[in-house]
């Protein structure tokens, strides 16, 4: 795109340059990342001001520069660049005509299931669905402009922190394939209750056009419940009889990897997946009805999902040490249903062994942020996890939850911080030992990376 065109769709103004200076390369925020040709957006951030390395920028490469201020470089100024990056996105999915849009979003398994869905679809042709969470108002439309002419499928994740967030960024990229995975108990300190997820979530299916398809969990009421909002071909997924693309005779073997035989328009064929956890059932069928329903064969289907492996780090990584101690790195981020779903892999994997969950704070959760956490350390008591650690003391009353089961044998301990919980694990580990670790972005990794081996986490 010239700059002239990047000014006329973000409502800027070119200076220090030809309006007919052409953009060739990628977009990018980091000026460490960009590359020849590139556009550089500066951000006016509250420890770092962007546009201090324009020249920096430049001189690496990029083309021009994106700014709220005139930087004495090539570019467009605009007036907000949040906006102008939103509207660029905008510009150039509108520009790919070949381009499928794939859109989803859930309370618990987005990052993972777009994960699987980028590793399916990229059996049919080039596919973006770049590693990590880049959901929200920068991460999206950052997403949508890795695009190219070749570009076949682009897989975006949607989050949302309250009504009308989800429907922003599917105006921003009109998806024709809309996956809503769940509705659980994640940021009710926004939406109030499991009834206002609902509603933000099912923004996406609004969006989606008639020709377009809705793939939604038939096992969960409220996101099957959304059929009825959406004008698009309804795909229900899941082990419900009522499921178009269902899984029946679920098996999850000692490693805590499910199997299942998948059946889709009369047909069957036999998934043994190389990931672990219970949950991931549902992730691969959500998976598997976008692959469906944009003509991969059911036989490929259920082979693909056999080599699906985890791409964005720090989301069920399971990693067995020399001296034989399981650990299951699940601490990106944390719910209730999605430190629930851990806790059965938790139970699974550790059959017969000794198992210890590290939990860290859940956020988010508002007036329900107690009884949230309470309710955790019910189920890892009721599931007979041997060790609960509670991680700051935020997180406390999981301990108290697990303390009010009745019967329970296994030890609850309050760890002040995570340097605390790395010396009580340290302190007591063994040969067969499974351990979890999971918390929301709060640094519960740290756990994770004292427990790796040394040449691991090098």
């Amino acid at each position: 795109m010239t700059l002239a065109e990047i000014a006329e769709c973000t409502g800027g103004r070119v200076v220090n340059a030809e309006p007919g200076l052409e953009v060739t390369g990628g977009v990018e925020y980091d000026s460490r990342k960009i590359g020849p040709g590139g556009l550089f957006v500066a951000f006016e951030g509250e420890k770092v001001d962007g546009h201090l390395f324009a020249g920096k920028a430049v001189a690496a490469g990029a083309a021009a520069v994106l700014s709220t201020r005139d930087t004495g470089e090539p570019g467009v100024v605009v007036a907000e660049p949040l906006a102008a990056l939103a509207a660029l996105a905008s510009a150039v999915v509108g520009r790919l005509g070949e381009l499928t849009v794939v859109g989803l979003t859930g309370s618990s398994g987005k990052t993972t299931t777009k994960d699987y869905i980028g590793q399916l679809l990229s059996r049919l042709g080039p596919t973006i669905a770049p590693a990590g969470s880049l959901n929200n108002e920068l991460g999206f439309p950052y997403t949508v402009l890795q695009a190219t002419t070749e570009t076949r499928f682009l897989v975006l994740e949607m989050g949302a922190r309250g009504i009308g967030h989800i429907r922003y960024l599917t105006e921003i990229a009109r998806p024709q394939v809309g996956v809503v995975l769940n509705v659980g108990a994640a940021h009710l300190g926004e939406f109030g209750s499991v009834e206002g997820t609902a509603r933000a979530k099912g923004e996406l299916v609004e969006a989606l056009p008639e020709s377009g398809v809705a793939i939604l969990n038939a096992d969960d009421p409220l996101v099957a419940g959304m059929a009825p909002r959406t004008r698009a071909r309804v795909l229900l997924v899941g082990e419900a009889e009522r499921a178009a693309v269902r899984a029946t005779d679920v098996v999850v073997d000692g490693a805590g990897r499910p199997s299942y035989r998948l059946h889709w328009d009369g047909k069957t064929g036999n998934v043994r997946l190389r990931v672990a956890g219970r949950h991931q059932v549902a992730n691969t069928l959500a998976a598997a009805g976008v692959a469906l329903s944009l003509g991969m064969s059911a036989e490929d289907v259920a082979e693909a999902l056999g080599e699906v492996g985890i791409v964005s780090g720090r989301r069920m990584d399971v990693f067995t040490r020399p001296d034989g101690v399981t650990v299951i790195d699940d601490s990106y981020n944390a719910n209730p249903s999605s430190t629930t779903a851990a806790l059965h892999a938790l139970a699974a994997m550790g059959a017969g062994r000794r198992t210890t969950a590290v939990l860290g704070y859940m956020a988010e959760l508002g007036p329900h942020e107690r009884s949230g956490h309470e309710e955790v350390g019910r189920v890892a008591a009721e599931l007979g996890v041997d060790r609960l650690v509670a991680v700051a003391p935020e997180a406390g009353p999981i301990v108290d939850g697990a303390q009010a089961v009745e019967g329970w044998t296994g030890q609850a301990l309050r760890a002040a911080d995570q340097a605390a919980a790395i010396e009580i694990l340290e302190g007591d580990l063994r040969d067969g030992d499974v351990v979890l670790v999971k918390g929301s972005r709060y640094r519960t990794w740290d756990v994770v990376d004292a427990l790796r081996p040394e040449e691991e986490s090098r």
